[in-house]
C-alpha cells in the first residue's frame, strides 16, 4: 500500500515580493498623485471663493476690491499679467471700494497658534477712523463646543464691529470691557480669544504704515 507523499509550498523568492510590492507601490503612488492633480485646482478655486467672500463681510459696504502685493515697502495693485494662485502671488492686503470707487478700507489676512492650531482669519480696518471694522475666521481646528465659539459666539464677534488698534488691543474677560481697544474674551475659550486678538495685533503690527501709506496716496485719510 502506497502512501502519498506531500509536496511542501514552495516560498515565493525575495525578488518576487519586492516586485510585488513595488508595482503596488507604483500604481498606490499614481493613485495619490491623480487625485491631488484633479482636487488641488478644486481646493484652491473654493479657497479663493471664500476668499472672496470674507473680504465683502470684514469691509461693509464694499463694492469691489484690488488685491494688493509689497514692493520696495509700498502696496501696489497687481501688474498686469500676474495672477492669483501664482506661484509667489499671494497678496495677504486687500483694498476695498465702494460704489463710486472711493476707498473705504483695508482686508488683512493673518495667522496666529490657538490652543489646537493654526487660527487663521481676515479683518477689515478703517485707516481713517483707525479701528477694525470686521473680523472673520477663514480656518480653525479649535476645541468643538469651546474654542470653535470664536466664529459662532455672537457677543463675541460684535468686538470686531468698531474696534480701536491703538495703543494695542488687549483681552479682557467677559463683563471688564472698559475701552475701545479691549475684546471680551469667551468664557471658557480664553486661549483662543487671545489668539484671536494676537492675530490682530499682528496684522497691524505688519501692514499698518503701508496701509497708511496706500490710503494717503488714494486721498481718503484725514
Amino acid at each position: 500500500m502506497s502512501t502519498a507523499q506531500t509536496i511542501p509550498e514552495k516560498e515565493p523568492s525575495s525578488f518576487r515580493l519586492i516586485a510585488t510590492l513595488g508595482v503596488a507601490g507604483f500604481f498606490s503612488g499614481v493613485v495619490l498623485v491623480g487625485s491631488f492633480i484633479f482636487t488641488q485646482p478644486i481646493i484652491l478655486a473654493n479657497k479663493a471663493k471664500a476668499l472672496s467672500a470674507a473680504i465683502y463681510k470684514v469691509l461693509p459696504g464694499c463694492a469691489e476690491y484690488k488685491s494688493l502685493l509689497l514692493t520696495n515697502g509700498v502696496l501696489e495693485p497687481l501688474p498686469e499679467g500676474v495672477e492669483l494662485g501664482q506661484e509667489g502671488v499671494n497678496p495677504e492686503v486687500f483694498a476695498g471700494f465702494d460704489k463710486e470707487g472711493k476707498l473705504i478700507g483695508f482686508a488683512v489676512t493673518t495667522e496666529e497658534p490657538g490652543f489646537q492650531d493654526i487660527i487663521a482669519g481676515i479683518f477689515g480696518y478703517d485707516p481713517v477712523k483707525g479701528e477694525i471694522i470686521g473680523l472673520e475666521i477663514l480656518d480653525s481646528k479649535e476645541t468643538p463646543g469651546l474654542g470653535d465659539k470664536i466664529l459662532k459666539d455672537a457677543d463675541f464677534r460684535k468686538n470686531f464691529q468698531a474696534l480701536a488698534t491703538h495703543p494695542e488691543i488687549k483681552a479682557v474677560k467677559k463683563g471688564e470691557k472698559e475701552n475701545p481697544y479691549e475684546v471680551e474674551a469667551i468664557t471658557g475659550a480664553t486661549i483662543s480669544s487671545k489668539a484671536v486678538v494676537r492675530l490682530l495685533n499682528k496684522g497691524m503690527g505688519q501692514w499698518e504704515e503701508a496701509m497708511k501709506a496706500y490710503a494717503e496716496s488714494q486721498g481718503d485719510t484725514e
